[in-house]
């Protein structure tokens, strides 16, 4: 009886625990990470291995200089929201703190 308390104890402390590392692991990018993010709201992330790859993909990127801010409404369509006021940037790294 007391196997049986102690597996449901681990069972609801495990399930309580993944949403937390899951979290914590979207929070930030690693290095040769690479995130899609369709109009349509999915998105897709995957881990670059080919150096040559990376290297090809990287002449068509250009460095984030400012915060970025993207919003989903109701019906899953996906929009940018322009920072480029001082008002919206502030609202943007508010929300990213």
């Amino acid at each position: 009886m007391r196997a049986i308390g102690t597996i449901i104890a681990v069972g609801l402390i495990v399930t309580t625990a993944i949403p937390a590392i899951a979290a914590d692991s979207m929070s930030m990018m690693k290095g040769n990470e690479v995130i899609t993010i369709m109009p349509d709201g999915h998105m897709g992330m995957m881990t670059m291995t080919d150096a040559k790859m990376m290297g090809s993909m990287m002449k068509m990127a250009k460095p984030l200089d400012h915060c970025v801010m993207l919003m989903t409404d109701a019906k899953g369509m996906t929009y940018m929201v322009d920072t480029s006021s001082k008002a919206a940037m502030a609202e943007c790294e508010k929300m990213a703190k």
